[in-house]
């Protein structure tokens, strides 16, 4: 199950990550070249930011057949219209050859990834914590967790391989679409391995136990509506301070006009991916681990208490023409945020009742991903342009602040049970 869910989640971020770094690094003036660089990059950017808007929906659309019909059979769904979705990106003709049509289907194929992911996270953490015996719920729910940080290395290790295999111009033509053609087979891959995996035990004990719900999304908001919005308060920080330096920190790293801030290669930038992947999953292996010897409270604070810090030292380590600064930089921000997300993966759903468990912590944690991702791509551009790289620093210190506070009104949830017949709804 951990296999299952760890290749699933990783394919499917994969296909979701590949887009970020696509826009940061080509989407501006293939698909706005009216807007000019700084313009157009924001744009981009704001694409990017469309998923993150309907994964909200895919937890709840989602949610409710996981709630209603299993884990299994909705996982292989999400994988499926990810795959889909990324494979046509791939094929989307740039805005000189059939205009302002281009964005437009930018746009709804990056809604439909939102919706994907918005329904994949939930499912693959739940496929971990709800086979994992209690005391070590944390480290297999690591797996799931793990998928983002791979999916950092391969996106930006793919981008990598091509940026330094052709000349610019044949990447910015056509080069940048081999990473989303190419995610159709992987999804072959996940598809595979996901149709051998059995249905949770504890949600076959509660669709035995108790009829499903009729609509999960309505009892998760009528009994536990405050965990909903305490859990997004909680990994906010953590979301926040990943797509700060997976996506945003791509475009700040380089050299383009407008919108690059250290003059760094594009080579040097997606090698700066690579490592900074490697970081992060690091962390969560770690923090997953400590998680279950000291709870996840207590981890989970660590890192929301360490970024209110990490957060404008970072900004103030990068020097512009200094590789090595940005990778310590980057490096310090994937570190740090790995400390929350690590145990996150059993910390939401031993939040939830397992009969609309797979709605509440979907929710809770896309509502992470709109607090986390999507404002803070849309607020640093100007940020910067106002304060320089600090007032994004300081931003994310802000983020760890909203998260310790929330972590703080939550409590401790290591020892709760998860099984349906002896799981109450849990308080805060």
């Amino acid at each position: 199950m951990a296999a299952a869910s760890l290749i699933g989640t990783s394919i499917e971020f994969y296909d979701f990550f590949i887009y970020g770094t696509a826009a940061a690094l080509v989407f501006g003036p293939l698909f706005f070249p009216a807007l000019g660089d700084a313009a157009a990059s924001v744009a981009a950017f704001a694409t990017f930011g469309v998923a993150f808007l309907f994964r909200p929906l895919g937890s709840i659309l989602f949610g409710h057949f996981g709630d209603r019909l299993g884990r299994k059979k909705t996982l292989m769904s999400t994988l499926l219209l990810m795959g889909l979705s990324t494979f046509a990106i791939g094929l989307v003709p740039t805005a000189d050859e059939i205009g302002m049509i281009a964005p437009l289907l930018l746009v709804v194929l990056r809604a439909l990834q939102g919706l994907a992911v918005g329904g994949e996270w939930a499912g693959a953490a739940l496929l971990t914590a709800e086979y994992a015996p209690s005391a070590k719920r944390g480290w297999y729910s690591m797996f799931p967790q793990l998928g983002p940080a791979i999916a950092m290395t391969m996106s930006s290790g793919t981008f990598l391989v091509a940026a330094l295999t052709m000349s610019t111009a044949d990447f910015t033509g056509w080069g940048w679409r081999l990473p989303f053609l190419a995610s159709l087979g992987l999804v072959g891959v996940g598809l595979y391995i996901r149709l051998k995996v059995e249905e949770t035990p504890v949600f076959a004990k509660a669709v035995t136990t108790v009829a499903p719900p009729r609509l999960p999304f309505a009892d998760a908001l009528r009994h536990q509506w405050k965990q909903v919005l305490l859990a997004g308060g909680t990994l906010t920080m953590a979301l926040g301070m990943f797509y700060i330096g997976a996506v945003f920190l791509t475009s700040y790293a380089g050299s383009a006009p407008g919108v690059g801030v250290l003059g760094l290669s594009r080579p040097t930038v997606l090698a700066a991916g690579v490592s900074g992947g490697i970081m992060f999953a690091v962390s969560v292996v770690l923090s997953a681990h400590y998680s279950d010897l000291i709870g996840r409270r207590k981890v989970m604070l660590i890192g929301t208490v360490s970024a209110i810090a990490a957060g404008p030292a970072a900004f103030i380590i990068m020097k512009p023409g200094n590789a090595v600064s940005y990778y310590v930089g980057l490096g310090l921000l994937m570190l740090v945020l790995g400390i929350p997300y690590g145990p996150a993966a059993a910390y939401l759903p031993e939040l939830f009742h397992a009969r609309y468990r797979y709605t509440g912590a979907g929710m809770g944690y896309n509502l992470a991903g709109i607090l986390g991702g999507a404002v803070p791509l849309i607020v640093a551009p100007p940020l910067v342009a106002a304060y320089g790289g600090m007032g994004v620093g300081y931003y994310l210190a802000a983020l760890g602040l909203v998260s310790t506070v929330c972590v703080l009104a939550i409590g401790e949830t290591k020892h709760r049970s998860i099984d349906a017949d002896t799981q109450s709804a849990p308080t805060t």
